[in-house]
């Protein structure tokens, strides 16, 4: 693969031998700086204060502005109003929802499963369908969605969460699994109308569910399901007069994650006959200690086994490595990516292109998001010469880690908007804490833009991006899908107690793409796990297939790459059982179908 100039060892060399020189240097003459300059924490002359993070901000220049986002939702048909009732300052009701892009009738559009919180858990849930329930929407084309939740039987009202599709039964459709606070839920798609199979699939676990992982764990052919918990909630009236101080607000009791003990997650084994069985503690992944909010499923060592990150709300995170036998190893320590923060969201891609996975979480405020590079390819070896596996956040090198000090970060993804070549990065921000007015409100937050800049990193596009940037909201889920077929990534976001906004992607100096879609025959029909590679001149760019793991959100399964002015491009597919297609010369401007036949070689269509 091509490599720049100065590659992952080069940059940890210096990391760790630069700052040693300087600090020598620094020693010398820090007498000197230190009479001559001003205190960095004395208000300036506007009563502003600097502070030391201040040599970390960046301004971003209008030549940077290539991306530009439009709400769409007035036009688009989608009419939603997540948690229809009044917030009671209760943990449960404050950390959704999420929404997951799917094309569950197969028409080639991205249709959109957006979760509901029905009701406050101190009041009963409506026994009626419809009422606060969750809402499918059947991409019409044209940027126009149709309600279809009761014509497809996803009317029943829940406390949702999370949401993702996969094809658990391996008849060529994609079916959904639903968090909740409660029982999750499990529906099986027969041709465009869902049936709950939960209870005869053994996976309706009565937690605190959140995110949602399907992937393929011991590499038998089926998707399994991993489902994250987060803690054991149990309400007391009591508990909401006990309150303590952060950040300057009275936060209730019964909003803080550390009043209450962790639930351990479920890995569910597909069986393979339409039930499943869960192996998460005997697999080594049922994380008890781990506040979980999400998983992402993805082959950190590039070993064709499917590895697994969970982020932990206070609580250190999962980095399970899969030992390719269904068993997996806890590599937290040596990983150094196991941090003991609020971590919320994930975004996974190779954003330095060396052709290895690479990691973004978010976290709570005052925390920095992570920006943790996969060292993978640097090739460093342990005292018995094998390569080690390990992550080194770079998130102030690349401009991501001061500029998060401010906000609560929830969903977020990587995606090239400009079709540059280069991931981009998206996140969304809502407050945890309370309105000081209003106590039945949360504080709303900008939700954040990063163009990735050569050789520079990542920088705020912020309002210059779209009106749509410069609205504050409450954010919480959100995912990411062309869902208009025009070869760029829009967004849909959620709002906790709002509606969603829906982002078109009209970004006019855009560059050439290519979107690819796999199949393949049962039982993996969708090719969970698969690697594409995409070249074009000296440039390789990679993702995996169902790798992703937005907050409580599933970014559609088709995987889309920029090409900046490239006209073709080659492609190389790593298939989930190791095989490896090649395919020369494809246009840009293609949604490419790559067709696996249970004998013979793949045929690909555009």
């Amino acid at each position: 693969m091509p490599k720049r100039g100065i590659n992952k060892r080069h940059v940890l060399m210096l990391r760790w031998g630069v700052p040693t020189v300087l600090l020598t240097i620094g020693a010398a003459i820090a007498v000197v700086f230190l009479t001559q300059r001003g205190d960095p924490m004395a208000p300036g002359e506007d009563g502003s204060i600097d502070g030391l993070t201040s040599v970390l901000a960046r301004e971003t220049t209008d030549d940077m502005v290539t991306i530009s986002l439009q709400d769409q939702t007035d036009e688009s048909g989608i009419v939603f109003k997540h948690f229809p009732d009044t917030r009671r300052s209760v943990l449960p009701e404050d950390m959704g929802s999420g929404v997951a892009w799917g094309d569950y009738d197969d028409d080639g559009d991205q249709d959109l499963f957006i979760v509901n919180f029905a009701a406050s858990i101190l009041e009963p849930l409506p026994k009626e369908a419809g009422a606060g329930s969750s809402r499918l929407y059947r991409n019409e084309g044209g940027g126009q969605f149709q309600d279809v939740t009761e014509m497809a039987g996803l009317g029943q009202p829940v406390r949702g969460n999370g949401a993702a599709w996969s094809d658990y039964d391996a008849d060529g459709d994609l079916d959904l699994y639903v968090t909740a606070w409660g029982k999750n839920r499990l529906y099986r798609n027969d041709d465009g109308v869902f049936t709950d199979v939960t209870e005869e699939a053994g996976v309706g676990d009565d937690g605190f569910g959140t995110g949602i992982a399907w992937f393929d764990a011991d590499s038998d052919g089926w998707i399994d399901l991993y489902v994250c918990n987060y803690v054991d909630f149990k309400y007391h009236e009591d508990d909401l007069a006990r309150r303590e101080k952060q950040y300057g607000a009275e936060v209730p009791f019964t909003l803080n994650p550390s009043s209450y003990k962790p639930q351990p997650n479920r890995l569910y084994h597909n069986n393979g006959d339409g039930t499943f069985t869960d192996v998460a503690e005997a697999s080594g992944v049922d994380d008890p200690t781990g506040r979980s909010l999400g998983a992402a499923p993805f082959d950190f060592d590039l070993d064709g086994d499917v590895d697994l990150y969970v982020a932990n709300d206070v609580s250190a995170n999962g980095v399970f490595l899969n030992r390719g036998d269904g068993t997996f190893e806890d590599i937290g320590a040596s990983s150094l990516a196991a941090d003991y923060r609020g971590a919320m969201g994930m975004a996974v891609g190779d954003m330095d292109r060396d052709d290895d996975f690479d990691l973004f979480v978010t976290h709570w405020i005052a925390q920095e998001n992570a920006a943790f590079e996969n060292m993978h390819s640097a090739d460093w070896k342990d005292d018995q010469g094998n390569r080690r596996m390990f992550f080194m956040d770079s998130a102030e090198m690349l401009g991501l880690g001061q500029v998060s000090l401010k906000t609560v970060g929830w969903s977020t993804g990587f995606a090239d908007f400009d079709n540059d070549g280069l991931d981009d990065l998206w996140v969304v921000n809502g407050h945890t804490l309370e309105e000081e007015q209003d106590a039945t409100r949360l504080r709303s937050q900008h939700m954040q833009l990063f163009r990735q800049v050569p050789g520079e990193g990542f920088f705020d596009l912020g309002e210059a991006a779209g009106e749509s940037l410069a609205t504050p909201l409450v954010g919480r889920g959100g995912a990411s899908a062309d869902f208009d077929r025009d070869g760029l990534v829009d967004l849909l976001v959620v709002e906790q107690g709002g509606a969603p906004r829906l982002l078109h992607n009209v970004s006019e100096l855009a560059g050439n793409h290519l979107t690819v879609q796999l199949r393949q025959t049962p039982p993996n029909t969708r090719a969970l796990g698969a690697i594409v590679r995409v070249r074009s001149g000296d440039i390789t760019q990679m993702r995996q297939i169902g790798g992703q793991a937005a907050y409580l959100s599933q970014d559609m399964l088709d995987v889309h790459f920029g090409l900046g002015d490239f006209e073709v491009a080659d492609l190389e597919v790593t298939w989930p059982d190791g095989m490896v297609s090649e395919h020369r010369q494809i246009p840009a401007g293609s949604l490419v179908r790559i067709v696996r036949p249970e004998a013979g070689d793949p045929v690909v269509t555009w």
